[in-house]
Formats: structure tokens, sequence, C-alpha cells
């Protein structure tokens, strides 16, 4: 393992608790809640083993991620460097484990910093504590009314337009895109400039 971060948790989930061993294995739960909040996380779900050449080995991946949808993955969570220095040692492990998950109607995955982290992960950990965050009903209503009204409604505009707080605008904006009311772009920096709409 990279020592370079070694950071052991556990993060709550709304279907439990996972358990990581890395930040980046922390990432990786942090954005798949994000994105899936029903999502299930286990942390080394099972040790498998199986034959390289002469040997025996085992193998044990970082997560058995069930999504909402019913579909499962057994992932793991490696930093590219990682993966390049020790292919030759992981990839029979590699082999096992994606006959392992098609036996069970599953997939394997590898997941890099490539994948994880960016922008998407950072507004994740931006808007995954407002979900549950209380609304001010009447400023929610007149957000939602200038999304509605405004020509092509951008983040800044909305804020100009609503006659409260402006901190208070802020604060609703932000509870209203965590909560899936207002919807934005979050594969990218949310700026004054970034498009919002209401499905």
């Amino acid at each position: 393992m990279s020592r370079r971060s070694h950071v052991t948790g556990f993060q709550p989930l709304s279907t439990g608790t996972a358990e990581h061993e890395s930040a980046l294995e922390r990432d990786f739960v942090t954005l798949s809640s994000f994105l899936d909040a029903g999502v299930s996380i286990t942390s080394q779900p099972v040790t498998i083993t199986f034959r390289d050449g002469t040997q025996s080995r085992r193998y044990t991946p970082d997560f058995l991620v069930r999504w909402s949808e019913r579909r499962a993955e057994l992932i793991e969570v490696k930093y590219r460097a990682d993966l390049c220095t020790n292919w030759d040692r992981l990839r029979p492990g590699f082999v096992a484990a994606r006959a392992w998950a098609h036996e069970r109607e599953a997939t394997f995955r590898i997941a890099t910093e490539r994948s994880i982290r960016g922008p998407l992960l950072e507004n994740a950990k931006r808007l995954l504590p407002l979900r549950s965050a209380p609304l001010e009903p009447e400023i929610a209503d007149q957000v939602l009314l200038a999304v509605r009204s405004i020509h092509a409604p951008t983040f800044g505009g909305v804020l100009v337009a609503v006659p409260e707080n402006r901190p208070a605008v802020l604060a609703t904006l932000w509870r209203l895109i965590a909560q899936r009311t207002l919807q934005v772009d979050l594969t990218a920096p949310v700026t004054l400039a970034t498009q919002i709409s209401a499905p």
C-alpha cells in the first residue's frame, strides 16, 4: 500500500457505515454516497483464493458496492502510480476478482484518482452535508420562481434576482442543489456563470 495516504476511518451512509484505509478510499466512498443516496458499501467483502502458476494466492478487494438499481460492483481503489509499479504482481488477483464477480452477476472495476478526484468530488464534499439542512420556505419559493422566470438562469443571475439577504439566498441555492430540487452541471466547478435548471 502507498504510505502517502494511509488514512483509516469510517463514513456513515444511509444504509450503514463504510470503513476506509486510505484518503483515496475515503474519497471513493464520499463520491459514491453522493451519486447514489441509497448505495450500500461493504469494506473488504471477500477474500478470493486463486492459483498463480503453481502458487496459491489470496486477494481481498476494497469494496463491494450495491447501487440502488441493484447493480453490484466489486471495487479495487488504487493510485495509478501504485498500479503501474505493481501491475505484474496485482494483475492475477484482479483476474480472479473479475471471474468471482462474473459468477455472481456483478462486475469488477479498478477506481483510480482519475475517476474519483475532480470537480464532482469537490462538489460532493460541499453538498453532502447540505442534503438534510433545513430550508427557509419563503426564500426557497422565490429562488425557484426566479429560476423558472429568468431566460437561461445562472447562479449569479438568481442571486441578483431574489430581493432577499444575499447570504440567505446563497445558502438556499446551495441547499436546493444539494437536495436536487435545482440542477447544475456538477462535473465542473460551480461559479456565478453556472447554468441552473428546475426539473
